[in-house]
């Protein structure tokens, strides 16, 4: 892509000041239908050092409101942001509905300065692109705007920049050793910076090469694109006809055979006489692994669904016993909040992400998405339907950086939930527990079981694999869930 740049374009300061006024007043037209339309703008600048993102950056966001836009210097990850997965930063920083944020570098960094400066290989990279490439397209897909500039200037424009920096003692500072390094070796990180554009250049997030070589003719192109060529027609846009009848999509994730929910026997119990013993022993052996984990470094992450009065309450109340308080967190997922709901659903997931060596404990989760949010109407089918494939993806991370997934459906018959509930409404300690809610998705068993069954048949795969556990004799529940959580933490050793 950077051989197609034209680098000798150029402006005449007349022919700038006309365009420019004309694309700065339409700049600052754009943030009121950005937030009527509800639009999330990211606009993002990479590009060689001394091109002139920063001076670009400061010229184009002088033309909007400040209560509308954040931006965001992307520098080097700090220590905490290494042990995290490698997008966990920038999904921090996504702009909420109607919102613009602008960053001054990006996740690029990871697949280009990086590859010739971190002991990276060729198929970590290509993961890492690909990582990227699914999460700019699950924004775009869910209605952000991505707009991405690469700034291009030739080796020895670069190095005239440099020199003039390191003249003055006010700007010598913003030359560093590495950036004399970076120009030394210009055609190795030419051929990185090229090979990134062309591989992450796609439909949804296009790249946008843009010549630095003259500043005012980049800053008109640059208004331009951004005004013209993306948020105006983005405004524009009709809205998508809904998918009703289009096969899911999973994604590359290897899906393994779930049985329906049907299928599950409930048949087993345990008495008090064997269930104590072996609760004991369990939650020993279980307290020894967290030592372990925090000591190697190791996050854990174990999702709960199931009916409701399925026991989950129940159960993780025995393998939170178990755990150093100080390493673990169980995390109640309830409605999103105005601030959670303004931004894509994965966001507030994670935000919650345990650190490494930590245990984060999902009382309900993503799968919101595919279940609740599907039966009630709070997302479109297309949103539903494709979230499938988002929550591989995202899980898929989240075992490439060295997490433990552990998922559980809790299993148990639609008579068996009536006698709990009953049993709630009659016990005043527990009148709390029973709510309308409750009852009334209760009458939509037969939905919910439909949308529980396709959820174990798309989203269980070989790295964080569905365990439906018998939950209709409790006591037999927790020692089975106990028995997989620790069996898969000895695995992961």
């Amino acid at each position: 892509m950077l051989e197609k740049a034209d680098l000798k374009t150029e402006i005449s300061e007349n022919d700038f000041k006309q365009q420019a006024k004309e694309l700065k007043a339409a700049l600052a037209a754009l943030q009121q239908p950005i937030k009527q339309n509800k639009l999330p703008v990211i606009i993002l600048f990479e590009g060689w050092g001394a091109a002139g993102k920063g001076s670009l950056i400061s010229s184009l966001i002088l033309n909007f409101d400040p209560r509308g836009f954040k931006v965001y210097s992307v520098t080097e990850p700090s220590e905490r942001e290494k042990r995290e997965p490698l997008l966990w930063r920038h999904w921090l920083n996504i702009p909420e509905q109607g919102k613009i944020t602008v960053l001054d570098r990006s996740w690029y960094r990871d697949v280009s300065v990086a590859r010739l400066e971190d002991p990276i290989s060729d198929t970590e990279n290509l993961r890492r692109m690909n990582d990227i490439k699914a999460f700019e397209r699950q924004l775009t897909d869910s209605g952000y705007l991505i707009i991405k500039f690469f700034l291009h200037i030739s080796k020895k424009e670069q190095k005239k920049r440099f020199e003039q920096l390191e003249s003055s003692k006010n700007t010598q500072w913003r030359v560093t050793e590495t950036d004399w390094k970076r120009n030394r070796r210009y055609e190795d990180y030419y051929r990185v910076f090229d090979e990134m554009l062309e591989c992450t250049s796609t439909e949804n997030a296009p790249w946008h090469v843009v010549s630095g070589m003259d500043k005012t003719a980049a800053e008109l192109e640059v208004f331009r694109t951004v005004v013209v060529d993306c948020i105006n027609a983005a405004l524009k846009r009709q809205a998508k006809p809904a998918i009703t009848d289009s096969p899911i999509d999973t994604g590359d994730s290897p899906l393994l055979p779930m049985p329906k929910l049907a299928e599950i026997p409930l048949d087993k119990t345990l008495d008090l006489k064997g269930y104590k013993p072996r609760l004991h022993e369990l939650q020993d052996e279980l307290s020894e692994l967290h030592g372990k984990l925090y000591r190697k470094k190791v996050p854990v992450i174990i999702v709960y669904e199931g009916w409701d009065a399925a026991g989950k309450g129940g159960n993780i109340r025995r393998v939170a016993q178990a755990l150093d308080p100080r390493g673990y967190e169980v995390i109640p997922i309830a409605a999103p909040d105005r601030e959670e709901a303004a931004r894509h659903y994965l966001w507030r997931f994670w935000k919650s992400l345990p650190k490494d060596g930590h245990i984060a404990i999902f009382d309900r989760s993503w799968y919101g998405r595919v279940m609740v949010e599907r039966i009630e109407g709070f997302c479109t089918e297309e949103d539903w339907r494709r979230a499938y494939r988002e929550i591989n993806e995202f899980e898929e991370q989240l075992h490439d950086w060295g997490a433990v997934i552990i998922k559980f459906w809790l299993q148990i018959d639609k008579d068996e939930q009536l006698k709990r509930f009953q049993e709630r409404q009659n016990t005043p300690s527990k009148q709390w527990k029973i709510t309308d809610e409750d009852w009334r998705n209760r009458s939509k068993w037969e939905e919910y079981e439909t949308a529980v069954n396709d959820m174990l048949q798309n989203t269980s795969t070989k790295f964080a694999p569905w365990h439906i556990i018998e939950s209709q004799d409790k006591k037999y529940g927790r020692i089975q869930t106990l028995e997989i959580i620790t069996d898969a933490i000895r695995k992961r050793f």
